[in-house]
């Protein structure tokens, strides 16, 4: 039975009108299915064109040596440092450890891969299993399964686990709504580690799937989670066991009153096209899959220019505050030492800080932003349906993600200054030093 304040909620239940039909053969062919069946379908077959154009794509993309997104297409240096940002490593190490003796001998060699291996730019977060590397959540045990969550667990500050517990549940939400939850389902997601579990020496695990990808890179009391991607179609679970259950409310809500307290010159300036598929857009600035988004699965080397706003131009006693607070929001995963240390490097760039809008900002109207810098780009987007029969975008499908520019992403601009700071391996190469 739904709980009928949750249907009473903002964009509660609204999804409801933009039910597919379940008889069509997309449906009826994706429940038969298995992920891998489904995933090798679409990989042979095809279908639909434009989707595996894209994937065609992100093949190519991933051929290019990993440089970086920038602004210009060059990689500014020594934005980054080592430092001591209060992660609990020892809990992190010994939680992966307890995981590592629960594999089997051929889970342990699926799952573990060099800390420089190019398999890291390997995520991507639509439903089907583009690359099917490490273990899957919903093809272990039990046991394994929740090893997996504890490493997550003590990795992640609480609300951020609970915010990636929440895609995950929703996920779920979407797999039994289509009726496909051997493609879709609670722990459809896959789990890859890096490196050894280690206090002293740079590792880090990849956890992803639809909706939800986590890219975490470790060097003693140091964290990089980036890239990450969470998005939900539809964002909140109104009816079952999860009941309630809404993520990303806050990234919207903050985002609106961010470009609501802007000046009217301001607001101009910041809204860089008036519709979210507008025709004054150049070719490649939307597509059917990232749709507005410019930092998605397999735009390692993007080049993004800066637009909008400048940060630093913004009363500080408001609208920088609200900066701040979704800063904040996308720095959620960190535990809260790293977290703060990592704010208060984003605020000290607020001089070249961008903020930009796409769409409109009244009550209903679903719309893009971006905060940019040269230490951290955040993007939110209303979409379209691709399980919904939404043809425009509605505020029920949200893709957020959060990328470290400059070479910043799976902790790569760290990695020549780990090896100076004394960490050395046997065979090791990093990236960027390859002939």
């Amino acid at each position: 039975m739904a709980n009928p304040d949750v249907l009473a909620a903002p964009h509660g239940g609204e999804y409801r009108r933009h039910l597919p039909d379940l008889s069509i053969p997309r449906f009826t062919t994706m429940q038969k299915q298995d992920a891998h069946e489904y995933a090798k379908a679409f990989i042979e077959g095809g279908v639909p064109p434009w989707l595996h154009g894209l994937y065609l794509h992100w093949r190519k993309l991933f051929q290019e040596p990993f440089k970086g997104v920038t602004s210009d297409g060059v990689v500014r240096t020594d934005l980054f440092k080592i430092q001591d940002e209060g992660m609990p490593i020892d809990s992190i190490v010994s939680t992966t450890n307890t995981l590592l003796s629960l594999l089997s001998p051929e889970q342990s060699a699926r799952t573990r891969y060099h800390i420089d291996s190019p398999e890291w730019r390997t995520w991507s977060n639509p439903e089907f299993l583009l690359s099917d590397k490490g273990i899957r959540l919903d093809e272990v045990t039990p046991e394994v399964r929740d090893a997996v969550l504890s490493v997550l667990r003590s990795t992640l500050s609480p609300e951020g686990y609970e915010k990636a517990i929440g895609a995950m549940r929703i996920n779920g939400f979407l797999g039994d709504l289509v009726k496909a939850p051997r493609v879709c389902n609670e722990y459809s997601y896959n789990f890859a580690l890096f490196g050894s579990p280690s206090t002293a020496a740079p590792w880090g695990f990849s956890f992803y799937g639809h909706h939800l990808c986590l890219n975490i890179f470790l060097y003693k009391t140091q964290a990089v989670i980036s890239p990450w991607f969470t998005g939900a179609e539809p964002n909140l679970i109104d009816e079952g066991r999860h009941a309630g259950t809404r993520i990303m409310g806050e990234e919207e809500r903050l985002g609106l009153a961010l470009m609501r307290s802007l000046s009217p010159e301001a607001q101009a300036k910041a809204q860089v096209y008036r519709l979210l598929r507008d025709p004054e857009m150049p070719r490649g600035r939307w597509n059917h899959d990232d749709q507005r988004h410019l930092c998605g699965a397999y735009r390692d080397n993007r080049v993004v220019p800066y637009e909008g706003v400048l940060v630093s131009e913004m009363p500080a006693e408001h609208q920088q505050q609200l900066v701040l607070r979704i800063l904040e929001q996308y720095l959620l995963y960190l535990p809260k030492p790293a977290r703060d240390i990592r704010l208060e490097e984003m605020r000290r760039w607020f001089h070249e800080t961008y903020f930009c809008w796409i769409g409109g900002f009244g009550d209903e109207d679903p719309f893009y932003y971006r905060l940019q810098s040269p230490v951290v780009i955040v993007e939110f987007d209303h979409h379209s349906g691709v399980f919904l029969t939404n043809k425009e975008p509605a505020k029920f499908h949200i893709h957020t993600l959060l990328r470290t520019p400059n070479a910043g992403d799976y902790g790569m601009a760290l990695r020549p200054l780990i090896q100076r700071d004394g960490y050395v391996e046997q065979g090791f190469v990093w990236e960027g030093e390859r002939d």
